[in-house]
């Protein structure tokens, strides 16, 4: 069994997606990010980056104490090397994969939440929208050309990686899916490729059920003073918020 340390959000779904598509048996851990769950000594102590995903297989392969993973790339790689899938074997063919796996979390999913916190939240924290002009300019900017290199290489390929379905269009699909909505609906026209590859992913079984994996959570109505709390939760983040959790962490250890 794996615990998997989730809150339905596109890092989120790149691990139900994968457990889905490999059969493997897994439990859902809630981990609200709104209201501070990361920051719980005991989910740090598997990710000590206080951000979910992460997951805890109680069955590792080499037979030892369960095994934690964070970064959901990673846990990606990890269950493809557990179940078999999505991931070759061969140097070349796996590193094709893997370097697709890498740019998307070091490019795509990056820039698509900066973009979305510029957009969608930032208007709610700076009363001047002068002020948000260039940082919305500049992330939705990077989101239309991320999705252009996206689109280049589905021109000639079927999926991200080559001619078969891999862990690179796992981990890209669930961010790759909302670029529309950030940029604007004429995306879809101006990159068809790209859309050919969103429906022809979002169309497997498999991801449709890892999509919907903990839709519930997180539906009860806040309060206005709730969602200040939350938006001075998750967008003002210090180190002074981590290590004070740290040390919650490590005398809950030591006791």
């Amino acid at each position: 069994m794996i615990d998997v340390h989730y809150w339905p959000t596109p890092n989120g779904w790149k691990v139900t997606i994968m457990l889905e598509e490999c059969g493997l048996s897994y439990r859902i851990v809630p981990v609200d990010i709104g209201g501070g769950d990361q920051f719980r000594p005991e989910f740090l102590r598997i990710s000590p980056n206080n951000r979910m995903p992460a997951i805890v297989d109680h069955e590792p392969a080499d037979g030892g104490a369960p095994l934690s993973v964070f970064e959901s790339g990673a846990i990606l790689e990890y269950l493809a090397d557990k179940s078999g899938r999505f991931l070759p074997v061969a140097a070349r063919e796996r590193f094709r994969v893997l370097q697709w796996v890498h740019w998307q979390m070091a490019n795509l999913g990056p820039m698509m939440g900066n973009a979305n916190h510029f957009k969608n939240y930032a208007k709610n924290i700076v009363d001047d929208p002068v002020k948000l002009e260039y940082g919305v300019r500049r992330f939705v900017g990077e989101v239309d050309r991320l999705a252009g290199v996206m689109d280049a290489q589905l021109s000639a390929n079927t999926y991200l990686a080559g001619d078969d379905y891999s862990i690179a269009d796992i981990v890209t699909w669930p961010w790759a899916m909302l670029a529309a909505r950030l940029v604007d609906e004429t995306l879809w026209e101006k990159f068809p490729h790209l859309k050919r590859w969103i429906d022809a992913v979002g169309a497997r079984p498999a991801v449709e059920r890892g999509r919907r994996v903990g839709s519930e959570l997180g539906k009860r109505e806040l309060t206005e003073a709730e969602e200040r709390a939350r938006r001075e939760l998750l967008f003002n983040q210090t180190s002074d918020k981590v290590r004070v959790a740290r040390e919650q962490a490590a005398r809950a250890g030591r006791g």
